[in-house]
């Protein structure tokens, strides 16, 4: 189970960071092909994926990229976040098997709007940048 931090607008500052690491496996691959019904075939079937230039099956980038709900949601800001939007740049393939770790830094905070922009940086075991993002969010002000 994922830590859940309680961070306020006010206790956000620039520069803050927060992480966790997390295994790809081929059962969350299933879940995720369940749930999307994406049969791309570059995520399904590693001779396909062979042929394409890659070692094997690649992971659904959208699978990647959720890790970044868990990250707001969870760790930076956590329990009051309110995802508003997210900017995603693809730099490598994940494969089943990688240990992916999952990365935020405060890099903007507004405190009148409730309003706050993480840098995501999610890199593979052999510290390979993955993915690179912008997270947008409010925090709530729920008690």
């Amino acid at each position: 189970m994922h830590r859940m931090n309680t961070y306020r607008i006010e206790e956000l500052s620039v520069g803050m960071k927060e992480s966790f690491s997390k295994t790809v496996t081929a059962e969350m691959m299933e879940k995720f092909y369940q749930v999307t019904g994406d049969a791309n075939p570059l995520h399904r079937d590693p001779e396909f994926a062979r042929m394409g230039g890659f070692i094997d099956r690649v992971v659904y980038g959208m699978l990647t990229a959720s890790f970044i709900s868990t990250l707001g949601g969870c760790y930076l800001p956590g329990r009051y976040c309110l995802i508003q939007g997210m900017e995603i740049k693809f730099a490598r393939p994940v494969y089943i098997g990688d240990r992916l770790h999952i990365e935020g830094e405060v890099r903007r905070v507004d405190p009148d709007l409730k309003y706050t922009e993480i840098k995501v940086t999610i890199r593979n075991q052999d510290h390979e940048k993955v993915l690179r993002g912008i997270l947008k969010a409010g925090v709530s002000d729920e008690r």
